[in-house]
């Protein structure tokens, strides 16, 4: 015994033996009741110092696992030896997979993440539409952070609030205020990044019409989220300026929906920038026919050209009908899972309750320190460096798509994406294929669609690509295209 100790340079000596012992002891290799060897005598069994192994039986006696009898030594732990040594007879199995909810196997089957491609730097990756971690700025940050944690540090390591973190609800309020929203009987939830602000608007939805109607295609996320939550889903073809609004308003008359889910402006597959003729008849024809909208305010701010087009929830005045969420995810630290709701007070004030039931509230910390970059001006300075990074960024790949790629359209007025569609019956799974053979992927675009179409189409995400194999994975993607196209 003991000789099976091996020490790693990345953790204090005594946790390592402290927790050696204390695997013995639940593998029943050291039983209740048993004296450890004296400290001198263990160090040099261990090959460690003496001190280390004093500590280590401190910590083990913190934690329950050894008791100390003066002038005797110390022991294992009568009762947790016992039970550890006991515990085989306790041993079953069940079978999960029949136990399993209908919302964990949707969950599941619907989870195109974990069916993706697993890709080595070597390959040219335009699947990410995150933002580039190399713009950031991380002393802004670091600054932001050791600030924050000066003024309330301590508060802020403690539980906080269901509605959100009181400054960053604040600054957010005046936030969606500036983008011309009337906000006077609105409210503010913080939620943890988009996805969780969507699932908790949906949870609150009463299904008596069981449909909801968003633009064709659409973010994959949130079609499977409005697959969970058991919603038929009809989609709405997209014109170059936006959703059909003939399709919209015959759609509106054959049936009935509970609430729409709108993505306006660089939407997610397409890039597509609604128009503001569009919007203004788009929220005309929902509340003719009393169908609530949720806003999804997806790139907002990579606004490369043109002048500003108000949201939704600006549109609608001083109506109620708009829920807005908002995240700041695919410009600015996706890995701070802030995201807030904003609607009218008496959703809100229930909403916090839903918050409340399922995670308690989203990290007081992370909030904090978004609040404090935000409030220091930050985002502004960061947003000119953004903006003109991924501008360059966007005209040079969609030089090199015309330059090699025989698509029949192309979209995308912004963002950190483009949308490619080809002739009819062309695959682009079966591009796929073809491009993953020689290094290079891509995202089908038949996943955003909600009808099972869209087979022809892709997306590519271009911001964390480097000039170079933006080129050289485009001009693949275009060869390979022309030789499918040619059928050779």
């Amino acid at each position: 015994m003991f000789n099976d100790f091996e020490l790693s340079a990345d953790r204090p000596v005594y946790q390592q033996i402290k927790d050696y012992i204390r695997g013995l002891i639940l593998r029943g290799a050291l039983r209740g009741g048993e004296r450890l060897p004296a400290t001198r005598e263990l160090a040099g069994l261990l090959g460690v110092s003496r001190g280390s192994v004093i500590a280590a039986f401190e910590a083990l006696e913190d934690d329950g696992f050894a008791y100390t009898v003066k002038g005797q030594g110390t022991y294992v732990a009568l009762d947790l030896a016992d039970r550890a040594n006991d515990r085989g007879e306790a041993a079953w199995t069940t079978d999960w997979s029949g136990r399993l909810s209908r919302y964990a196997v949707s969950a599941r089957e619907l989870d195109l993440m974990k069916r993706g491609i697993r890709a080595g730097k070597e390959v040219i990756s335009f699947t990410s539409i995150a933002p580039d971690e190399r713009l950031f700025g991380m002393n802004e940050v670091k600054r932001a952070f050791l600030d924050r944690m000066a003024l309330e540090g301590e508060v802020l390591l403690n539980y906080g609030y269901a509605k959100g973190y009181r400054p960053l609800i604040r600054y957010l309020l005046g936030y969606m205020a500036r983008k011309g929203v009337d906000t006077a009987n609105q409210d503010l939830l913080i939620t943890s990044g988009f996805t969780e602000g969507f699932d908790i608007v949906l949870s609150a939805i009463d299904r008596k019409e069981g449909a909801i109607l968003c633009e064709n295609p659409t973010h994959h996320t949130a079609i499977k989220n409005m697959k969970l939550h058991g919603f038929d889903i009809e989609g709405i073809t997209m014109e170059d300026d936006g959703l059909s609004l003939e399709a919209l308003e015959e759609t509106l008359a054959r049936r009935r929906f509970d609430c729409a889910y709108l993505v306006p402006s660089y939407h997610n597959p397409t890039g597509i920038v609604m128009s503001s003729h569009k919007r203004n008849e788009a929220m005309r024809l929902l509340g003719r026919h009393g169908v609530p909208v949720i806003e999804d305010g997806f790139n907002e701010e990579l606004r490369y050209s043109g002048a500003h087009v108000a949201p939704l929830a600006a549109v609608a005045g001083s109506g109620n009908g708009v829920v807005y969420i908002g995240s700041f995810s695919k410009i600015l630290f996706p890995g701070i899972r802030v995201g807030w709701v904003l609607g009218d007070r008496a959703l809100i004030d229930t909403l916090e309750s839903v918050k409340r039931a399922r995670s308690i509230h989203t990290s007081t910390l992370d909030q904090s320190l978004l609040y404090q970059y935000l409030a220091t001006g930050n985002l502004d300075k960061y947003l000119r460096k953004a903006r003109a990074e991924y501008r360059r960024k966007y005209e040079w790949t969609l030089d090199c798509c015309r330059e090699f790629i025989p698509y029949s359209r192309l979209t995308g007025d912004g963002g950190l994406h483009l949308f490619l569609t080809f002739p009819d019956g062309f695959g682009t799974r079966k591009l796929l294929e073809a491009t993953l053979a020689r290094g290079v992927i891509f995202t089908p675009g038949d996943q955003f669609f909600t009808d099972g179409g869209g087979g022809n189409t892709l997306r590519l995400g271009f911001s964390r690509v480097d000039d170079e194999r933006i080129r050289e994975g485009i001009r693949i993607i275009g060869e390979e295209a022309a030789r499918l196209l040619g059928g050779t």
